[in-house]
């Protein structure tokens, strides 16, 4: 299916499609209330997501739930960065928390339909039990490479035949020697009480969504467990965050359509610049951080992955806290972020590869330049040992890219030293931006913008020649800056 076909298919069935999202509603003031919960569910009030997509595979989440929509956003915020609620109970019960969502046992399965509706692939009824959140993972296979199809998730209870439905749609990576055309999308670091938008949630989201890209890949820090509303440092108050965050519309809408690859950072585990060994947060520990991220993040095998997409783009998914040593130990040969076993994948992987252009996605940044009192990432003086390995065998690599995340502003930096190129999207929202100063405009930056919005990129060929585009662009999707390479 060529690219402009494609968005015609997807504009038709998101036409017709029904959104059974309920956007929160926002109170004035942080007064009582009481949560009605509906006994005809379960629901999909925390959506689903169409995640690590290949040519003939993909894996699916969802998680089913006892209420028709979140509770209501009740707290109003601080006037500075990162918006934390005013006059926050956190020792209230999580149930009664903003954008709560309770989860309910019940039964779950996908049914898949190419273009013309004929039925390719039905899973399983699985069960979604307390013991890992109502969560479910279903494993779509026997698909076609660069083919269009629609899904459509059924649940219902253990005790009754009602059965409630919800759709998406998404096409296969094509083949590794199609010319075909690819536009994706990638943001980092939203906190649940930095939305910019009251019903929606996040205005990125529903301007991403404009732009029907092929996929999204999300850079870390989905949710914040140590910020406030609540501090999550216990695994119930640690699940609440991903609950509040699914439940926003914006997030919703947009899974439905545009699959999802996910790359962990600190805050999704444990706290900041977090790190086997560090903690515990409260109660909660690495262990458990780690063990919840899987439960709401659907990969079939290891964390760090990679992704061929036609024949003109390769990316890499890198995981940068499983592995990595202590911020604290003496750097040299043996301190490292990814871990022997990964950088021996990652350059055997690359070395494999005929993609005309390459994109590494990593949670930290490579080139930087970054605050100098940070120590959790390969462009600080903590990691340099490893940091100027990796920037010279990336830097040797034809076309390869790196695109990172974790950093609260939006920059495009070349290094003075080997001219390895780091694209920096920024956070979701201009709420969550902090942590560099306008004016301080380095040797390496390109570009620099103290916003938030999103990156995207397309690979295409013109006149013959493979083009690779990148373009931040502000939370409405307006175009900031554009950097482009021929291959």
């Amino acid at each position: 299916m060529n690219f402009n076909n494609r968005r015609d298919f997807f504009k038709k069935i998101f036409t017709g499609l029904l959104t059974f999202a309920v956007a929160p509603k926002i109170a004035s003031k942080a007064n009582s209330f009481t949560i009605k919960m509906d006994t005809e569910g379960p629901f999909f009030t925390n959506g689903f997501k169409i995640a690590e997509v290949d040519t003939k595979t993909s894996m699916l989440w969802t998680r089913l739930c006892a209420q028709a929509e979140p509770n209501p956003v009740r707290h109003e915020r601080i006037e500075k960065v990162f918006r934390h609620p005013i006059d926050f109970d956190e020792n209230q019960e999580v149930s009664k928390m903003d954008g709560a969502v309770a989860g309910t046992e019940g039964l779950v399965r996908a049914i898949v339909k190419d273009k013309q509706g004929r039925v390719v692939f039905t899973s399983d009824w699985k069960k979604a039990s307390a013991e890992n959140d109502f969560t479910a993972q279903i494993p779509v296979k026997g698909l076609k490479p660069g083919h269009a199809y629609q899904i459509e998730l059924e649940a219902k209870s253990t005790a009754s035949r009602k059965v409630n439905y919800e759709s998406g749609a998404f096409s296969t990576a094509p083949g590794r020697n199609d010319k075909v055309p690819v536009l994706l999308t990638t943001s980092t670091c939203q906190y649940f009480w930095s939305f910019d938008d009251k019903k929606r949630g996040f205005h990125t989201y529903d301007s991403m969504a404009k732009l029907n890209p092929d996929f999204f890949v999300h850079t870390g820090d989905y949710i914040y467990y140590d910020k406030p509303g609540p501090l999550a440092k216990n695994i119930e108050k640690a699940r609440h965050k991903w609950h509040a965050m699914n439940g926003w519309p914006s997030l919703r809408d947009f899974f439905k359509k545009v699959p999802i690859y996910m790359i962990k950072d600190d805050h999704d585990v444990l706290k900041d610049d977090a790190y086997l060994g560090k903690g515990p947060y409260g109660d909660l520990t690495f262990q458990d951080g780690v063990k919840l991220w899987y439960e709401n993040v659907p990969i079939d095998d290891k964390p760090y992955r990679t992704v061929r997409w036609g024949k003109d783009l390769q990316f890499w998914m890198v995981e940068g806290r499983e592995y990595r040593s202590a911020n604290d130990m003496e750097d040299g040969v043996e301190k490292s972020i990814w871990g022997k076993e990964q950088i021996d994948w990652f350059t055997k992987s690359v070395a494999e590869s005929d993609a005309t252009f390459k994109l590494l996605f990593t949670a930290t940044p490579i080139v930087g330049p970054d605050r100098e009192k940070k120590k959790d990432n390969h462009s600080n003086s903590n990691f340099s040992h490893e940091g100027e390995w990796l920037r010279r065998y990336l830097s040797s690599q034809k076309n390869m890219f790196v695109v990172n995340g974790d950093r609260h502003w939006q920059y495009v930096s070349k290094d003075a030293e080997t001219g390895l190129m780091e694209f920096g999207s920024g956070p979701v929202s201009d709420y969550h931006v902090q942590g560099w100063d306008k004016g301080d405009v380095r040797r390496e930056h390109q570009y620099l913008n103290l916003i938030g919005g999103f990156l995207s990129i397309h690979v295409d060929r013109k006149s013959g020649k493979p083009k690779i585009s990148f373009k931040h662009r502000d939370v409405f999707g307006k175009e900031m800056h554009e950097e482009s390479f021929i291959g």
